[in-house]
């Protein structure tokens, strides 16, 4: 009960404390010579308040601009990345250039003079005896920006090219063997040509086309969704027709 009387009276005299001082603060603000500095202080306390304000803004600002920079410079990384690729990944379908240089009695090439391109030679014509295979055409610039941006997503010109190359190997590969005569096969041409002539029909006859399974028999290829994908293109490109039956798909050189 002592205890709890002396508790009592601690609290009372800290209140009591607590309001002299408040009644003295209060006193100093009246007196002229203090009210000066107060009302000064308190014009100092506003425009430090201002400062802050703005020094928080421009913070905020500086975080903005660093968080921009960092995915520019991610992005910058990237496009890099990407060049380093096709330099080292020149898609074997485009022609080579060749820069002629023309000497003027020895001295240097003149710096306005336009450099020359060199068509590339035309690839000779095959003997008569070797029978021509129909290959699928590589799209073109203007092909590849008219296709849907839903059909190709994110596939690439030179990507869509590189595939047409591959689909091109498994059609030479294919028939090459057609073409061999049959007693020069091996047991395993003989196989595929047997499988080759089974899966023609009426439609294909006089045709080029090629099923999945000579992409994976010829290629490295992956028979996936993006393959799939690539055929949509090469269908809306008019490079590749479908013929069904037999529960076997025929893509068929248009």
């Amino acid at each position: 009960m002592a205890s709890d009387l002396e508790q009592l009276c601690s609290h009372v005299n800290e209140k009591i404390g607590n309001i002299k001082k408040t009644l003295s603060l209060r006193n100093c603000g009246q007196e002229p010579t203090l009210k000066t500095i107060l009302n000064k202080t308190g014009d100092d306390i506003i425009i430090v308040n201002e400062l802050l304000n703005k020094l928080e803004l421009e913070i905020q600002y500086q975080e903005q601009m660093n968080s921009s920079l960092k995915e520019l410079c991610e992005s910058l990384e990237e496009d890099y990345k990407d060049v380093e690729h096709l330099e080292e990944n020149i898609p074997s379908h485009l022609p080579p250039v060749t820069v002629t240089q023309s000497s003027v009695k020895g001295s240097d090439l003149d710096s306005e003079e336009p450099l020359k391109v060199v068509e590339p030679a035309p690839t000779k014509k095959p003997p008569k005896e070797q029978r021509s295979i129909k290959e699928i055409p590589f799209i073109t610039c203007d092909e590849f920006n008219g296709i849907p941006a839903y059909m190709k997503s994110r596939l690439t010109y030179c990507k869509i090219n590189e595939v047409i190359e591959e689909i091109n190997k498994a059609v030479i590969s294919k028939y090459k063997i057609l073409h061999q005569p049959k007693k020069s096969m091996n047991s395993v041409a003989r196989n595929l040509y047997h499988r080759f002539i089974d899966q023609e029909t009426k439609d294909t006859k006089g045709h080029y086309f090629i099923v999945e399974a000579d992409i994976k028999e010829f290629t490295t290829l992956k028979v996936d969704k993006k393959f799939h994908m690539l055929l949509n293109i090469l269908r809306h490109c008019r490079r590749l027709s479908e013929v069904r039956g037999g529960g076997l798909t025929r893509y068929v050189i248009t």
